[in-house]
């Protein structure tokens, strides 16, 4: 896919890696750029191509909205996400919903609203934020977390067969850490959150359905292969 002349959504774009995503679009050469938030007047909207949209991955109403509103998109970036830090056996059920319904379902919605549009147009490309905690899971509180990530990976493995044969590439971006607000405060190696997005727009335009942006992610991704105690350890 050329990403010059595109269109694209970005979704979580008033910071961090979405932002970064915007800025590389508009670099390339991107037609518009529909930049969306829960508070969209937080967007600084300062090129005339970008138009800021209200999109709130757990009001399914503003996403048909949005849908509505970006009905020529050729290219949708899911990356908005949150991180409850909730443990999966002594952290609140509550939250550990909160995760799926936006990382799982939230991501879900937003595909199936924009997914005819795209097809309508003749191909396109959809991206999916994912994580290097897709495939393993730490003990740093994200538990929760991981678990919405894996459903989402396999979600983005799902569309990516139901949408065969219809000329739109389905993408799944992991990373470790990304220096970005969701991460301040967390004791990691990160990478500049535009690292994220120019690896991810390279496999796009090269029709790559994965990407690993970082070294984190490709040794987990080597790892699955092996013994889980190479990721674990052993019981004690």
């Amino acid at each position: 896919m050329d990403i010059a002349g595109s269109t694209a959504l970005v979704t979580g774009a008033n910071r961090g890696i979405g932002r970064c995503f915007v800025e590389e679009l508009l670099a390339r050469g991107a037609k518009k750029v529909y930049a969306t938030a829960r508070r969209p007047e937080l967007i600084e909207a300062t090129d005339p191509r970008v138009t800021p949209l209200h999109l709130d991955l757990l009001d399914e109403r503003s996403i048909e909205a949005a849908a509505e509103a970006a009905g020529d998109v050729t290219l949708l970036v899911n990356n908005a996400g949150i991180a409850t830090g909730a443990a999966l056996l002594t952290g609140d059920l509550d939250a550990v919903r909160q995760d799926l319904e936006t990382h799982l379902f939230g991501t879900l919605r937003v595909i199936r609203a924009f997914a005819l549009r795209l097809d309508s147009e003749g191909g396109g490309a959809i991206v999916n934020i994912l994580s290097v905690l897709s495939w393993v899971a730490t003990p740093q509180g994200s538990g929760s977390y991981s678990v919405a990530k894996a459903a989402e990976w396999n979600m983005t493995n799902g569309v990516r067969v139901e949408l065969g044969g219809r000329g739109i590439l389905v993408q799944g971006v992991h990373l470790g850490a990304a220096d970005t607000d969701m991460m301040a405060g967390r004791d990691a190696p990160k990478i500049d959150p535009a690292e994220v997005a120019r690896a991810s727009l390279d496999g796009v335009a090269a029709g790559a359905l994965e990407v690993l942006v970082d070294d984190p992610s490709r040794f987990v991704k080597g790892a699955l292969a092996g013994d889980p105690a190479q990721l674990y350890g052993t019981p004690a």
